[in-house]
């Protein structure tokens, strides 16, 4: 099963030797006959409703659409899709507004629309313009050897401590503060957990030199609304890129649209592309249907 808003791309963009294809809300189907689920986020009890169900298979890198089910089956495996060109493009969508901080883009679009020959100094060197990687997976592990090469130094966060060239490790919540303190700019790439909800908070904000700027890309519940445009009110952060919201599509009517120091975009940071899925959904039952070991499988009590 796929699903539906990916049905206009034609039923055969998914076909298969290596299995039926049914296109949920499209196709007529007896829950039995359901060996695999392909998708972002079914409705709740509905993976549960599949009595043959073998394994669950996310189309995307994020699975906590899948575990916020309470009825999801935890006897059934449910696999991530990794495909590197997904963390490549994410690396550059981070790269590209860290950019665009660094050098103070905003400033001079704002002086085009008005206009004016206006010129600005950075604020410090590359060198000396410290970026914070918050999660040290496979895409954080990206980011970060990217903008290393722009010749920024580059640390990173994570629960372990991590080995990554270029990249110095900060590991724990004893060494959270630590890393924050250094982070003249941050890029959020963390799994929503119940660890990670509403981590970045007024408290987060006020660890992080002033004037720092923050990018997220990874879930929108880790960021606390109202804390964040406080934080941008004050001065305490000059600007924020957010990917990701706790309601999406962002409402009209949020404050987030015409905030001054807000940059916002779709949740396109890193889009899935349906042939390449399809590729990684294809070998993920190849290799379950042979009994072979599977790789990304998401450890449900972590929630990644």
């Amino acid at each position: 099963m796929v699903p539906p808003a990916w049905a206009a791309l034609g039923k055969e963009t998914f076909a298969s030797p290596a299995y039926t294809v049914l296109l949920h809300g499209h196709d007529t189907y007896k829950p039995e006959d359901v060996d695999y689920f392909v998708g972002f986020r079914p409705p709740p009890g509905f993976l549960k409703s599949l009595p043959n169900l073998k394994l669950v298979i996310s189309f995307g890198a994020g699975v906590d659409g899948f575990l916020a089910d309470p009825q999801f089956p935890r006897n059934i495996a449910l696999v991530r899709f990794t495909e590197p060109a997904l963390a490549f493009e994410m690396a550059q969508h981070v790269t590209m507004h860290a950019l665009i901080i660094h050098r103070q883009q905003r400033f001079f679009d704002k002086a085009q629309a008005e206009g004016v020959w206006r010129q600005i100094m950075m604020p410090r060197a590359t060198a000396k313009t410290r970026i914070g990687i918050l999660g040290l997976g496979e895409i954080g592990g990206k980011i970060g050897g990217r903008l290393a090469g722009f010749g920024f130094p580059v640390s990173g966060w994570s629960k372990t401590r991590k080995t990554i060239p270029n990249l110095k490790s900060f590991a724990g919540q004893g060494e959270l503060n630590a890393f924050l303190g250094q982070c003249d700019i941050l890029a959020c790439v963390l799994p929503q957990t119940a660890q990670t909800i509403n981590m970045m908070n007024k408290d987060f904000f006020a660890q992080m030199p002033r004037g720092a700027a923050i990018i997220n890309v990874a879930r929108g519940s880790i960021v606390v609304d109202e804390d964040l445009i406080a934080a941008l009110d004050s001065g305490q952060l000059s600007a924020a890129v957010l990917d990701v919201f706790r309601t999406e599509p962002l409402p009209a009517d949020h404050p987030f649209w015409k905030h001054p120091k807000i940059t916002i975009t779709p949740h396109v940071a890193g889009l899935t592309d349906p042939h390449m899925a399809l590729a990684y959904v294809e070998n993920c039952v190849r290799k379950h249907e042979a009994g072979e070991p599977l790789a990304d499988i998401v450890d449900i009590d972590r929630g990644y």
